[in-house]
């Protein structure tokens, strides 16, 4: 099978090269490169999922307030979530508001107390859930006002939920970017030793050519031509690696895992679905690795014929 995929990938065309296309060190590069070319697929595949979900989720929490009521001595609890209510629906910029239920403050608190407690005989704070049609035009500074017409309101924006997100968000974007240096470091650094070592097992090779006239610039386009095309197809083998991963992990987090452990998985990572942007930066990793990978060589060329000479 793998056969089969290798004779549909690139090669190189013309004359029989003075690299062997078939070799030991030619077919461990080869899956070294796709393995680096998988890795880097699926570093920048998923931190383009979690940029995606920090984006969706700093939009959706910047569309909803919360009002909080505190118990307050002499004030009756249900008659200030009316108020509080008809304040935030009368706010401009407010798609809708509603009092959340006692049982729905009660369980909000089970993460913290525990479930099968009897809090009915405990006054909690109660919330008004309020939705915004546009976080921009919503007037938080008029109804921030209003609501200290009622004796224990308070309002909360989610401004440090909304911080805390995106920076998360932000370092793990970082620690992916990092990732992809430190898998780009190590993949020049393979190519050095593969293409030093090419150059001494063709030692003989080279040093024919050289008392025949060829150039160094020559040689160096023979071992650059061969090495990108060992790169053209690593990376096109990782980049559909990595698609297919990320196909099986969507399916097995969508079908496999339990909701509640789904719905902690999607939080972070979304449906796993890359979408255009995610899709078109895993392509991009085949030409950069199979570039890198001829640069990289032929560079290496170049100072190992400028030393032997």
């Amino acid at each position: 099978m793998i056969e089969r995929l290798l004779s549909i990938l690139p090669h190189r065309r013309g004359p029989a090269s003075i690299v062997p296309e078939k070799s030991v060190a030619g077919r461990t590069l080869l899956l070294m490169i796709t393995i680096m070319s998988f890795l880097s697929a699926v570093t920048l595949g998923g931190v383009v999922l979690v940029q995606k979900s920090a984006i969706a989720w700093s939009a959706d929490v910047g569309r909803e307030v919360t009002i909080q009521i505190r118990p307050v001595a002499g004030e009756v609890m249900e008659s200030n979530l009316r108020t509080a209510v008809s304040l935030a629906q009368s706010t401009p910029g407010v798609a809708a508001a509603r009092a959340l239920t006692i049982e729905e403050s009660q369980k909000l608190l089970e993460p913290w107390l525990g479930t099968g407690l009897d809090l009915t005989a405990i006054e909690i704070p109660r919330l008004v859930v309020v939705q915004l049609t546009d976080p921009a035009d919503a007037d938080i500074e008029g109804l921030t006002r209003n609501l200290q017409a009622i004796k224990g309101a308070s309002l909360d924006t989610h401004a440090v939920w909304r911080q805390q997100l995106n920076t998360m968000a932000g370092a793990i974007v970082f620690s992916g970017l990092m990732v992809l240096a430190l898998i780009g470091v190590a993949t020049v650094l393979a190519i050095i030793f593969a293409t030093r070592g090419a150059m001494s097992t063709n030692r003989e090779i080279v040093d024919v050519l050289h008392y025949i006239g060829a150039s160094n610039k020559f040689i160096a386009g023979e071992f650059q031509g061969r090495f990108l095309s060992i790169g053209l197809q690593g990376g096109l083998l990782g980049a559909l690696a990595a698609l297919l991963f990320f196909a099986l992990i969507g399916a097995a987090a969508g079908n496999m895992l339990s909701s509640e452990a789904g719905a902690q998985v999607g939080v972070l990572f979304g449906r796993f679905a890359l979408g255009i942007d995610g899709l078109i930066g895993i392509a991009a990793v085949v030409p950069v690795i199979a570039a890198l990978t001829a640069i990289t060589s032929r560079v290496t060329v170049r100072r190992f014929l400028a030393e032997t000479s």
